[in-house]
């Protein structure tokens, strides 16, 4: 793996070096903070709960927002809910998912949208042969013709708006000629997304984010790896949209989604992620600022360090955590640690803005980064550490 996507040994990221990419307010990549993204499950054609869902989405972090588009009349709609937007809340950048290969669907919705996601999977132009053995390259070579052809008119619309395209490869919908000459491999989901990315290139159009989907952790792992290597290697330096597609729901759909987005931005690669969760799109923007916290790509909220408690323990850890998160959980950027004893307490949360260290029996100690600052009774802890942080002026009160 090139050097560029080691942590460096202090443990913080090195992220992949990528251009921007604007997406109307927002942009993905050229150093810019990781991108929180989700998606909407009203139809498109409901305006009113297209238009609140879309508002839900943003008003709990959501940065972008994707709407489904599977015909001319939902690509109408969406100039109507951009219109609602701006009208009854603000300019939300939203990204068209258009689900076929016409591109009247995709030339209307380009006019309305900030950036319009295709699936190279979908441009397919030949009927499946039960006896086909092989692609020759004559086959595949004119294939790749019409697809250029079917796909220019969009491109040129978005590269003269000054609009994004997202060219989203999905494991599962791999084009049938891509399985017969990689295999169903990360090596043709790469090459289905460099096929058009080439496409874009050749017709001056460089507002692209890539993303490499696959509903199993390892192949998507594997299969952005290589596509950041492959990008690399050819001077191309695009975006990647991170996700593990169809993750389910619950606890697993969670760790599912953590295991394959964190593996990746901990190597430095992605610059953009959506969660997907079986379940309320509002439910995925808390997961997805949680991957990017425990990584240290983002602050967005408190971080709280808390041992799992042992004999040692001088008061009962679990429900003083509790009352400390629920005392501070609405402040923003600060690290705060709940440690049971004196043992390992001031050592373990060094890097902590404060602590809160059980100190003998019936006392705590509050401790500024390294420093103890003074020893108060248990039963005053948390009202004195409030203190301290108003007296730092760190403090800001909790929206009613």
């Amino acid at each position: 793996m090139p050097s560029s996507f080691t942590p460096e040994a202090t443990g913080l990221i090195i992220r992949r070096k990528t251009r921007p990419v604007r997406v109307s307010s927002v942009t993905i990549g050229g150093g810019h903070p990781v991108v929180v993204q989700s998606m909407i499950n009203e139809d498109t054609l409901d305006i009113a709960g297209s238009v609140a869902g879309i508002r839900r989405l943003h008003e709990v972090g959501c940065e972008i927002v994707r709407v489904t588009v599977p015909s001319l009349a939902h690509a109408k709609a969406l100039a109507e809910i951009k219109q609602r937007l701006k009208a009854t809340y603000q300019d939300v950048p939203l990204v068209a998912d258009v689900h076929h290969n016409g591109m009247k669907i995709a030339l209307e919705v380009a006019q309305h949208v900030d950036k319009v996601r295709i699936n190279p999977g979908l441009y397919v132009f030949e009927k499946p042969r039960a006896d086909r053995t092989e692609y020759t390259k004559a086959e595949f070579d004119e294939i790749g013709e019409k697809i250029r052809e079917t796909l220019e008119p969009l491109v040129i619309s978005l590269r003269d708006q000054g609009k994004a395209m997202r060219i989203g490869v999905n494991h599962g919908s791999l084009a049938e000629r891509m399985l017969f000459t990689y295999g169903d491999t990360p090596e043709g989901m790469v090459e289905s997304a460099l096929e058009f990315i080439r496409i874009c290139e050749s017709l001056d159009f460089r507002n692209l984010v890539i993303s490499l989907k696959a509903s199993r952790v390892p192949v998507m792992v594997a299969a952005y790896r290589l596509l950041a290597q492959r990008l690399d290697a050819q001077g191309m330096d695009y975006p990647l949209h991170l996700g593990v597609t169809e993750a389910g729901d619950g606890e697993y759909g969670r760790i599912k989604s953590t295991a394959g987005i964190a593996t990746l931005l901990a190597d430095g690669i992605g610059d953009t992620i959506r969660v997907s969760l079986t379940e309320a799109p509002e439910n995925e923007i808390p997961v997805c600022y949680s991957i990017l916290q425990a990584l240290g790509l983002r602050k967005t909220m408190v971080e709280y360090v808390a041992c799992p408690s042992c004999g040692r323990t001088l008061f009962n850890l679990e429900e003083v955590l509790h009352k400390v998160r629920e005392a501070t959980k609405h402040l923003t950027g600060l690290d705060i640690a709940v440690m049971g004893c004196i043992v390992n307490g001031p050592g373990e949360m060094a890097d902590a803005d404060y602590g809160y260290v059980g100190k003998t029996p019936g006392y705590i100690s509050l401790y500024r980064g390294r420093e103890e600052i003074k020893k108060v009774p248990e039963d005053q802890g948390v009202e004195e550490l409030i203190n301290l942080i108003k007296a730092d002026d760190r403090w800001v009160e909790p929206e009613s």
